[in-house]
């Protein structure tokens, strides 16, 4: 996907914010030229899922939904076989799993997941605890961070916003699929800072009090905030 956008837009650079598995469809934010360089806003952020499981036996629904909230809060995982990342034992926080229909031995379960959980292993995990066994048959991911389902744009959308203003000079749609920089931070927290401390600040020196014009929201120690 990173490799078309940068083709239809004809940027050097392109980045998106946590690969999607193959077969696997929904939100993929992607950044360009100098906004990939602020995608670390995005790429530690929780995603929400929709997924179909299917179990390799009858399942009572009251049990599975005993067996969902087991697995609620911090959980281990191991990624499967066929992942990018090194293959050892980690803790990932599950916020919240949601049976949405159960149709059969077939489930749909909504899941609020910490980044880096792969709904594939946790489903197979849950299909272990039943005693039944089980197995994703399709994923969406409806959300990552604040940035839903509702607000994306298709490839065809960039194409099309791409080509209208290049023809005729109007960038209005392409203003609705391309979004300004600031729009990454959306969701963190924002310290605006004097424009008399942003040279030091680009240059890595820490920011002071005195630096500070305004805070939006309190925030913690170690928590990610972004500077404006």
């Amino acid at each position: 996907v990173a490799a078309w956008v940068k083709k239809i837009l004809g940027v050097e650079r392109a980045g998106h914010a946590g690969t999607l598995d193959p077969k696997v469809s929904g939100v993929l934010p992607i950044a360009v030229a100098e906004g990939t360089k602020a995608l670390l806003a995005l790429s530690r952020s929780d995603k929400v899922y929709v997924a179909v499981a299917k179990f390799h036996g009858d399942v009572d629904e009251e049990k599975l939904k005993a067996v969902l909230n087991e697995f609620q809060g911090v959980i281990y995982q191991k990624p499967p076989l066929r992942s990018s990342v090194k293959r050892q034992l980690r803790t990932r926080h599950v916020y919240s799993l949601e049976l949405l229909e159960l149709d059969g031995r077939y489930a749909v379960i909504k899941m609020h997941v910490e980044a880096g959980t792969y709904a594939r292993k946790l489903i197979h995990d849950i299909g272990e605890v039943l005693g039944v066994g089980a197995n994703m048959r399709e994923l969406r991911r409806i959300a990552v961070s604040c940035y839903t389902e509702d607000e994306t744009v298709a490839l065809q959308d960039v194409a099309d916003a791409y080509y209208i203003w290049r023809r005729y000079g109007d960038d209005t749609y392409l203003r609705r699929v391309l979004l300004p920089i600031e729009e990454i931070a959306r969701h963190l927290p924002k310290i605006w800072v004097r424009d008399s401390a942003v040279d030091a600040l680009c240059n890595g020196a820490p920011l002071a009090a005195p630096g500070v014009v305004k805070f939006e929201t309190p925030f913690s120690k170690g928590e990610l905030v972004a500077f404006f």
